[in-house]
């Protein structure tokens, strides 16, 4: 019986507790008092004569409308040159709970003219717009590319205020282009004349990767011809060269093992019964090793100061393998894996020219994480 009663005093106050959340009692007391309101009227919509969240909405949007207003007041006389989006903020806070209570019938009984704040906002949007853009132009006027890149993040800002700013999006171009790093990449180079056609994989590769580049919205890749056919000056100029690599290199290993297995049948007597016995074989075992690698140099040279930026060796292997075997003796002497083996036959290896493109593939995606290091910070 006892048990019976604890359960159910638990019970009764897991309710309570619960009640007290969905009411807004709790959020209230921790002094969130937007909260406190959002949750009393979604408790008023679905149950309107609950009498803990009728307590509590005119107490909580009470608190709300006065707090909201004196952090009105206080960004109002703040120094700071964006405080007018914080009152843009609050203003739009107390719209939101106003909306909320007049879409609640019985909300609106308890806080009968939740008020509204339309001019007021409109009034701190327009004015927070400004103070972006006026920001904006200062750091653009600063003349260098960190504080242009700072000035389109503000005209963006100000734009996403009031899309209706006069030349904005002019404003936005000449911030861009200010701020962006034009980079020209060169042709992939491969001292060879043999894998100058499989190197042409590679440059693909490079090319629909700085096509495609998104990483950094400030960083822009042109190769040589569209850099010459668009006029353009570069900042930086990459360059790649396959200065040192090897294709086909070959090793073969082989490994002879003395088979012995007891206990087989190897004939049978005059009554037909088997006749056990030892038999033997000797195994030989080849392994074919094709390695090709090489390295990439990648060089990130300032265009005006010829100042190397970035200089790496990036590494790539691609190791192409193969097995079989032969024996001599009684088959028998071999496991089924074994036997397989020896049913198999040596492989061609693949041309030179698919072994070079097997061991860049590595060093793509090498180039690929060296390339987004590097440019992230721009």
């Amino acid at each position: 019986m006892k048990t019976i009663s604890r359960l159910r005093y638990f019970l009764y106050f897991s309710i309570l507790i619960v009640a007290s959340c969905t009411t807004g009692k709790r959020a209230l007391q921790k002094g969130n008092y937007d909260a406190s309101v959002s949750k009393a009227v979604d408790r008023l919509k679905s149950s309107p004569k609950n009498a803990e969240a009728m307590k509590v909405l005119p107490e909580a949007y009470g608190f709300a409308l006065n707090d909201h207003l004196r952090k009105i007041d206080e960004a109002k006389l703040s120094s700071d040159v964006l405080r007018w989006e914080s009152v843009l903020y609050h203003y739009q806070a107390l719209n939101q709970l106003a909306d909320e209570i007049n879409g609640c019938p019985a909300c609106l009984t308890l806080v009968p003219n939740p008020q509204k704040f339309i001019s007021e906002a409109a009034d701190s949007r327009s004015r927070a717009a400004e103070a972006r853009y006026v920001l904006g132009q200062k750091q653009l006027n600063e003349g260098n590319r960190a504080s242009a890149k700072n000035a389109y993040f503000n005209f963006e800002k100000a734009q996403q205020f009031d899309p209706g700013i006069k030349d904005i999006k002019a404003k936005m171009d000449e911030a861009y282009w200010a701020a962006v790093v034009k980079v020209v990449v060169q042709p992939v180079v491969v001292n060879s004349t043999y894998y100058k056609l499989s190197s042409q994989y590679f440059q693909q590769q490079v090319d629909d990767f700085m096509a495609n580049y998104q990483r950094n919205r400030f960083v822009i890749f042109y190769s040589e011809q569209q850099a010459s056919n668009q006029r353009i000056v570069p900042d930086q100029v990459l360059s790649l060269n396959f200065d040192d690599f090897v294709v086909g290199q070959t090793y073969v290993k082989e490994r002879v093992e003395k088979l012995k297995k007891d206990s087989v049948v190897i004939s049978r007597g005059r009554t037909n019964d088997p006749v056990y016995g030892t038999v033997k074989a000797t195994l030989s075992i080849f392994e074919k090793k094709i390695t090709s690698s090489g390295l990439l140099a990648l060089t990130i040279t300032d265009w005006q100061t010829r100042k190397v930026l970035r200089q790496q060796r990036l590494a790539g292997t691609y190791v192409w393998q193969d097995s079989w075997a032969s024996y001599k003796g009684d088959e028998r002497a071999l496991t089924k894996q074994q036997l397989a083996m020896t049913n198999r036959k040596e492989m061609l290896p693949p041309p030179p020219a698919n072994l070079f493109i097997e061991f860049t593939k590595p060093i793509y995606s090498q180039l690929v994480d060296e390339i987004n290091y590097f440019y992230n910070k721009y």
